[in-house]
């Protein structure tokens, strides 16, 4: 019968097991595509665990393991995810378990994602307490490298049918002991742009006789900030940010350059939204440079897509969140975040949900932060969450 409590308390008794493995994930960070110990780690896990079958090499170094219950004959299925890859950035924190990885460190608690998973997957293995069957998704290079979407070229839909898919991420926005979820947008779709202003350089002393794309690039860099503010409804949202800015030597105080070229990002919830600020993007560095007698191109590359859940797999990850965390910690009414995420590319293929686990605290650090390191505390509460939504998904 399902029941989630059940569920965490059960995952609870092997919490220390958990904390080892999470840790161990996390002194040894891989990055991606080349996640083949932390593979082979969960592979041995879920071997010992009883899982039904264990598929490998999906998307590059992915991982699939297949769980079946025993309440009776059923074609349903869901799908559980994690993904596994590091950051390549230097660690600085001072716990037993830093990375051994040089330049190389689980900054954004994949390492924990894994854990969670592999926990979720060992209740399911022992208790079967469902109909149909759960599928572990073990992703690679979520950071940029679009794993997800690997991992579905690679067949991953059609070998392992489900009718939804669920992941989580822990959330230092998010306070410790709370989950939050909502129908809609979780986080921004994440695109980039290169920008090449061209000129005419000569002596800064003389400049009637160049024409500076320094002084075009500041003038595009403004005109850009007015896309969120005068091209995009206020009841949505936009980021256009310029990152980066190089023209012309530090060393030489009397020479205006011949170009300017800029890179950035671009963050948007609605697809309508997204198209809107490419076009006016475009429009605004062709134009701004011409009027200063410039010449300005750009190039637009789109990344991740919006992350967007479904209205009904939101619902039932709050319904089962309730259970788990009680009545009162899970949150509904959120902002969506303007960070990008590859579980993107699973929602728009299937329906599914996404969700955040708090772990804010007095002593926590962002995601993407040297000094940031997972909380273990939640461990059992977010595998017991994934573990509960797959029996409920799949309860007689």
């Amino acid at each position: 019968m399902y029941n989630p409590n059940k569920v965490t308390e059960s995952i609870r008794e092997y919490h220390g097991e958990l904390t080892e493995i999470r840790r161990d994930i996390h002194q040894n960070p891989e990055h991606a595509y080349k996640e083949h110990r932390t593979a082979a780690l969960v592979v041995d896990r879920l071997k010992a665990y009883g899982v039904d079958e264990v598929h490998t090499g999906i998307g590059g170094t992915g991982v699939v393991a297949v769980v079946r219950g025993k309440l009776g004959e059923s074609r349903a299925a869901v799908g559980l995810r994690a993904d596994m890859d590091c950051l390549a950035m230097n660690e600085e924190t001072s716990v037993l378990w830093k990375s051994k990885n040089g330049g190389f460190m689980h900054a954004c608690g994949h390492d924990g994602h894994t854990t969670m998973l592999l926990g979720a997957m060992k209740y399911l293995a022992k208790s079967r307490n469902f109909a149909g069957t759960v599928y572990g998704v073990f992703q690679p290079a979520e950071e940029g490298a679009a794993g997800a979407k690997a991992m579905i070229d690679d067949g991953l839909f059609v070998r392992f049918p489900m009718k939804a898919i669920y992941g989580l991420h822990n959330a230092p926005w998010v306070p410790l002991g709370k989950m939050a979820v909502r129908n809609g947008a979780m986080m921004a779709a994440a695109d980039q742009f290169e920008v090449v202003i061209e000129g005419k350089g000569g002596h800064g002393g003389m400049p009637q006789f160049v024409c500076d794309p320094i002084v075009t690039a500041s003038h595009v860099i403004t005109a850009l900030q007015t896309i969120a503010s005068r091209n995009v409804d206020p009841a949505d949202s936009a980021v256009v940010s310029v990152c980066a800015i190089e023209g012309g030597k530090m060393t030489t105080y009397n020479v205006v350059p011949r170009e300017v070229k800029m890179v950035g990002t671009i963050r948007t919830y609605r697809t309508e939204t997204q198209a809107t600020v490419f076009a006016r993007m475009q429009q605004i560095v062709e134009t701004t440079a011409a009027a200063f007698g410039a010449k300005g191109t750009i190039t637009l590359r789109k990344g991740y897509p919006a992350t967007v859940n479904h209205p009904r797999e939101a619902a039932l990850s709050a319904e089962v969140g309730r259970e788990v965390f009680g009545h009162d910690n899970v949150i509904t009414e959120i902002f969506p975040n303007t960070g990008g995420e590859d579980f993107a590319f699973f929602l728009q293929a299937i329906p599914g949900a996404y969700i955040w686990v708090g772990i804010q605290s007095e002593t926590s650090f962002g995601l993407h932060h040297p000094c940031y390191d997972f909380d273990d505390r939640i461990i059992p509460t977010g595998a017991g969450l994934l573990a509960a939504i797959a029996e409920k998904e799949l309860s007689q």
